[in-house]
């Protein structure tokens, strides 16, 4: 592979960025086309059902005879609601493929690759992998492990408090941090709770597309395919009147699989029962049910005690704080919830990225693994 090829290649992530708000529960891939030098087709994944993105890529060239297609993730060989990419590449006149990774899916696992090759295509595969793995994350740990990517937002004060002893939060953090949390949201399949955030904040965990700052385009893709709401909430105690329930978005509703209910939910909300552990439910069985309905990019925005929970589990894949230049006193509520007796039971976490986002800080960090 060449300078040119990784140059391609680096467009086609950047291609494959613009269908990361709806392409869901697919994976958002992009595809670019090259011929004598120059790029003459572009694409990205449409919504489940549409077109993928080498389709989308051909349309956009016409003609596409003897161009190298550069695609972040392998292209498909199985019929789905669309054709198989490999083919439609092959019927093109297509005569060489650049792909980031092979996609792990069982349905496609090597056979796009292989149905290529066997057309006398060339084709190359592991081009700026690390990138591509980590703009897919939440997809391919779902075909890899059966749960996608979790993310713990916490916002919290210099001093590591996240809400005042009354429950008081709003704001800790700026609005150039709250605009960065928008699109977080919008970027994720579902959204989830517990039932004290719920009781506390009435938060409707929905987009606020004057918030999102993004262009028109990118705010239209992002508020077609909003992220599910899912509420932890063992006992029924949160009112069925609350926003998070509201018709402005789907809602999953988990609770214990004893639970008589007599409440009365909108139409919006699906009730989930699932067996208690713990202190509540258990939450390895939630993640269950959110693998099922195929939930890449999971966000967790909750107290102290459910992040605290998720974490324990080994159900945290990366945490993201932002972190506000003000302090709220030994009073107010903690990070996490995490009885912790000595050091020797800290929790070790590595940092990824430190950015500062208007006057607050944003870290990305993710537990270590033990070894």
């Amino acid at each position: 592979m060449t300078v040119e090829d990784s140059r391609w290649m680096a467009r086609a992530l950047q291609v494959a960025h613009k269908g990361q708000f709806w392409a869901a529960p697919n994976p958002h891939v992009g595809c670019v086309l090259v011929r004598d030098g120059e790029i003459i087709g572009e694409g990205f994944t449409q919504p489940a059902g549409g077109n993928h993105a080498e389709v989308e890529a051909l349309k956009d060239a016409g003609n596409a005879s003897g161009a190298t297609a550069y695609v972040t993730l392998e292209p498909c060989a199985h019929h789905g609601r669309t054709g198989p990419c490999s083919e439609a590449l092959i019927e093109a006149g297509v005569t060489r493929v650049v792909v980031g990774l092979e996609d792990p899916n069982p349905a496609v696992s090597g056979k796009g690759l292989s149905r290529l090759t066997d057309a006398g295509v060339q084709v190359t595969c592991g081009l700026m992998a690390d990138q591509a793995r980590e703009m897919l994350a939440g997809f391919l740990w779902r075909m890899e492990r059966g749960r996608g990517r979790v993310t713990v937002k916490l916002a919290s004060s210099l001093d590591g408090r996240t809400a005042m002893a009354s429950g008081e939060s709003h704001w800790i953090t700026g609005a150039p941090a709250r605009a960065d949390v928008q699109q977080l949201r919008a970027a994720s399949s579902v959204i989830l709770t517990g039932s004290g955030s719920v009781i506390t904040d009435d938060c409707r965990l929905t987009l606020r597309a004057d918030e999102l700052t993004l262009s028109g385009a990118e705010v239209e893709r992002a508020t077609r395919c909003p992220p599910q709401r899912a509420v932890l909430d063992s006992r029924l105690i949160t009112p069925a009147s609350a926003q998070v329930y509201d018709d402005s978005a789907a809602t999953l509703l988990f609770h214990g699989a004893d639970v008589a209910c007599t409440k009365h939910y909108p139409d919006s909300v699906e009730r989930i029962a699932v067996p208690l552990g713990g202190e509540g439910l258990d939450l390895h069985a939630v993640f269950a049910e959110l693998n099922e309905r195929q939930h890449n990019e999971i966000l967790v925005e909750s107290g102290p005690r459910l992040a605290g929970a998720l974490l324990q589990e080994g159900l945290v894949d990366r945490i993201l704080v932002y972190m506000a230049p003000v302090l709220m006193g030994s009073a107010a509520n903690p990070l996490m919830m995490l009885p912790l007796d000595d050091m020797s039971q800290r929790v070790h976490l590595d940092t990824v990225d430190v950015r500062r986002v208007g006057q607050d800080w944003r870290f990305t960090l993710v537990p270590q693994v033990e070894h």
